[in-house]
């Protein structure tokens, strides 16, 4: 086994859906989302007894990994005793049935706090559920909490916001990168059984590769975004984030489809994802390309995504390079950014931390003109890039060139680079070169799907020698969310990655 396998302290997680006999109620936080269900479905565990082993596990990890902002212990217990009741008279309203999941704090939940991480909205309570949520709600799913993100998801290291910075599970001193980094850290801390997060440039993948978990991000349109604190209206995206494959095929199918009061959601015919679980990938043709998105990885990376490569050979029935048109890179996303915050941003100014603020601020200058030729661009790439995929059915890269690095003392955004805002300028080339990362543990891949479209995953695919996950992303054309996951299964299957968990003294 190469460095991609050396050096983590980890432990092998346990099948338990299978062998866990009734009554034995030990370790059920253990459980991935998709086992939870089988237990429930089967009455074999209650809704009750998953979200207080949640609750459990969430009180002794927060002292170190500050992965919520606020925990929803009554309202989850009220709706888990409801969940039970329709439970016992055999009432099963599907596979999210009495699961506990959490959810980003940029995503709304009627009667709960949602700050998007900032004190200027320390205080905000919405009055309605974002799409997402009631749909969660409706397949029985319980929102056990709000999780920790880097301010207004603009940054990528969730060390920037008002609650202080989320910590990595596998390395306390490490970030869990962001902005999504609370969904990481409680996903691979199994604090939750599945997650919502959202994605403008890479803030579900990012974090899920530097936590070693699954992150989608889906087409962008899919999922509706109303109820969403935006960051950047042309790019955001929700999506599950979540321990395996599986798992976030079951979120998926509950939140994917039309919203006709979302000016963003594409009304195309939705999947029943879970149909990709295990179906087969060896007709799959899959492209590599190797420039810029292979370009200045750390070595490390570098051969654990080199030993997925030959997996994956071995899955499909070909891989050949190919090339990919460039991407401008992000930058109409400024523009938007201060046309949300513009109110608050010349009112109150200081509840902003420092790095957003400047990132807010920076958008005020941007033309009309550059706006609407960016915003022109970006929606005739959009329509072009079906053509990258006549040859190929999918794509695979690095999710980014390293793995997390320590916590910024004191917090600071990092590179300018390391926000949607900064990545790529008014039209510059933020895919090529070291791209729009700040370095090469930033956002250029990722960014590249975002400014397309596409759906993107990012699965374990080994460890650095320090014990450090680092992520491998799959991409498709638009609207190929099965083909992603068909994949990302099949890989997943044949590699041991997603089986380990960080060893927390808790």
């Amino acid at each position: 086994m190469g460095l991609a396998g050396a050096g983590a302290a980890w432990m092998r997680r346990p099948a338990l859906a299978a062998s866990q006999a009734p009554g034995d109620r030990s370790g059920l936080w253990r459980l991935t989302l998709g086992q939870a269900s089988d237990l429930v479905r089967r009455g074999d565990v209650s809704p009750v007894e998953l979200t207080e082993a949640c609750l459990r596990r969430i009180e002794a990890s927060e002292p170190v990994l500050n992965a919520f902002i606020t925990l929803a212990r009554e309202e989850a217990l009220r709706t888990a005793r409801q969940l039970e009741a329709e439970q016992a008279r055999a009432d099963w309203r599907g596979p999210l049935h009495g699961i506990p999941v959490a959810l980003k704090d940029n995503i709304d939940t009627a009667g709960l706090l949602t700050t998007g991480g900032s004190a200027l909205f320390r205080n905000r309570v919405p009055s309605e559920d974002a799409h997402v949520v009631a749909r969660l709600k409706l397949a029985g799913a319980i929102v056990i909490g709000k999780l920790n993100l880097h301010e207004f998801a603009l940054g990528g290291t969730s060390a920037v916001n008002h609650v202080g910075p989320v910590h990595n599970p596998w390395a306390l001193d490490h970030h869990p990168g962001g902005s999504s980094g609370g969904n990481a850290a409680a996903i691979a801390a199994e604090l939750c059984f599945g997650s919502l997060g959202t994605d403008t440039g890479g803030s579900i993948r990012i974090p899920a590769s530097y936590c070693g978990i699954v992150g989608l991000k889906p087409t962008h349109g899919r999922v509706s975004n109303r109820g969403v604190i935006p960051n950047s209206w042309t790019f955001d995206t929700v999506g599950p984030m979540c321990r395996t494959v599986e798992d976030a095929a079951l979120m998926l199918t509950v939140i994917a489809g039309y919203d006709a009061s979302d000016p963003s959601s594409a009304d195309v015919p939705v999947e029943d994802y879970r149909r990709a679980i295990g179906a087969p990938a060896s007709g799959l043709r899959l492209g590599v390309p190797r420039s810029p998105f292979f370009d200045d990885l750390e070595p490390e990376v570098r051969q654990a995504v080199g030993e997925a490569l030959e997996v994956l050979r071995d899955l499909v029935a070909e891989v050949r390079e190919v090339d990919l048109p460039p991407s401008p890179g992000l930058g109409i996303s400024s523009a938007e950014i201060y046309a949300y915050h513009a109110p608050w941003i010349s009112e109150s100014p200081e509840l902003y931390q420092p790095p957003t603020r400047r990132i807010v601020q920076g958008g005020a200058d941007f033309s009309a003109k550059e706006y609407a030729d960016g915003l022109r661009a970006v929606t005739l790439a959009r329509r072009e890039i079906a053509e990258s995929f006549q040859a190929v059915d999918l794509v695979v890269m690095p999710t980014t060139g390293g793995a997390a690095g320590p916590i910024p003392s004191p917090p600071t955004d990092g590179p300018a680079g390391d926000t949607p805002a900064g990545r790529g300028g008014r039209g510059g080339r933020g895919g090529r070169g070291r791209g729009g990362g700040g370095g090469p543990s930033g956002f250029r891949n990722t960014s590249y799907c975002s400014y397309y479209g596409l759906p993107a995953i990012s699965v374990p695919c080994g460890f650095t020698a320090s014990g450090l996950p680092i992520g491998l992303q799959i991409a498709g054309a638009p609207f190929t969310e099965s083909t992603v996951l068909a994949l990302a299964h099949a890989y997943e299957r044949a590699t041991p990655w997603h089986e380990r968990r960080p060893s927390l003294a808790i």
